[in-house]
């Protein structure tokens, strides 16, 4: 028997609502929640996105082994989604390791996320 179960993945950033509204864009989420410091998003009744406020959050940088975590992200059109997301305020680092398997974005606060045609 699991001793709990996961209900939000939670992101630090300066401006959490900001950040929720990238990501609503990013997975056609709705905003489920959303507080002056908390925001979360995602479909009812699975783990969520959450986004907290963090007044000297400082983003990971890329590449560095320190980045803790990213999130994935399956796409059809590697080219279609990164232009996309750049329009939505992505940005794109120059080291890209993936080929044309994948490709590093960073989101509005910093965070690295991937976007793949495999999953």
């Amino acid at each position: 028997m699991p001793i709990g179960e996961l209900a939000a993945i939670t992101l630090d950033a300066r401006e959490p609502k900001e950040l929720a509204e990238f990501y609503c864009k990013v997975t056609g989420w709705d905003v489920l929640f959303s507080s002056d410091d908390f925001t979360y998003v995602g479909p009812a009744g699975t783990p969520r996105l959450a986004f907290q406020r963090v007044t000297d959050h400082t983003a990971p940088q890329w590449p560095d082994s320190a980045k803790q975590f990213h999130l994935d992200f399956k796409v059809d059109s590697l080219d279609e989604a990164e232009r996309e997301l750049l329009a939505l305020g992505a940005t794109k680092p120059e080291f890209q390791p993936g080929g044309e398997k994948w490709l590093v974005l960073n989101d509005p606060a910093g965070h690295q996320f991937c976007i793949t045609v495999f999953s």
